[in-house]
């Protein structure tokens, strides 16, 4: 019987063939897998982001902190900048225990001024980062008493121009000591827990701050944070969060929870 030399290269062909076309309705298909995760994220987001699940979230947290307050020590608005500046980086506990002898060496923006740096930097050693955080302290009263007659401005355009001053800063002295809700305080914990909680993607807090700004109301601005700072220190905390007690965990769909009811 003749052989048929051909028949292996015809499958061989066929199978390629076949293969070309599954390349190709994979191919086809996979646009819409990406499309279809791209609407399953904006559809999740929209879905945290409900004016009813907000309401929510700001009456567990007010509940669970009504008296929530800004844990720096102060007594004016230029002792709270000070301590605000000393805090970037360091623990409000241990800012608040070297502000009273530092405030008692230097009552004023002109006595903090007129100080020598090594001297200002001596007191506020133990906070770190000492020497930048000493030379923003000593060009902040100095622009002060040169720009605003000695007094802490109360406009967030100022405070900028101040050394060491950025929104995070601004936003805590004049939510605290001015009592203007013009933006958010977004430290560490109002960052982390604002991820966990889904109201917002961003990590850089510029762009968080003004996600919470379009999402929280703004006469929320100033509680909101000093409870989720709360929240954050004593129950969802970084390390291993406590999520068994947290009075937020029915409207947290967090994926590395410790606990969960849903």
């Amino acid at each position: 019987m003749p052989t048929d030399k051909t028949a292996p290269t015809e499958i061989t062909g066929a199978k390629k063939s076949r293969a070309a076309t599954l390349t190709r309705k994979t191919a086809d298909r996979a646009p819409a897998k990406a499309v279809s995760a791209k609407a399953r994220s904006k559809s999740s987001l929209k879905a945290d982001l409900a004016p009813e699940r907000i309401a929510a979230i700001l009456k567990i947290l007010a509940k669970a902190y009504p008296h929530a307050k800004c844990a720096l020590q102060h007594h004016s608005a230029w002792e709270l900048l000070v301590a605000t500046i000393l805090s970037a980086q360091c623990t409000d506990a241990r800012v608040n225990i070297v502000t009273p002898s530092l405030f008692r060496k230097f009552p004023t923006p002109a006595d903090f001024a007129a100080a020598a740096l090594p001297e200002i930097e001596a007191e506020v050693r133990s906070t770190g980062f000492f020497r930048n955080k000493a030379k923003s302290i000593s060009g902040a009263a100095k622009l002060l008493l040169s720009a605003f007659h000695g007094e802490v401005p109360r406009k967030m355009e100022d405070l900028l121009t101040l050394p060491g001053v950025a929104r995070k800063t601004a936003n805590v002295v004049l939510g605290v000591a001015y009592k203007e809700a013009v933006g958010v305080v977004v430290d560490t914990h109002v960052l982390r827990l604002s991820r966990r909680l889904g109201l917002t993607r961003n990590t850089a807090p510029e762009k968080v701050e003004q996600d919470l700004m379009k999402t929280i109301p703004q006469d929320h601005w100033i509680a909101f944070s000093h409870e989720m700072i709360h929240h954050g220190r004593e129950n969802c905390i970084a390390r291993k969060p406590r999520c068994a007690d947290c009075p937020l965990e029915p409207l947290c769909n967090s994926p590395d929870k410790t606990w969960s009811t849903h």
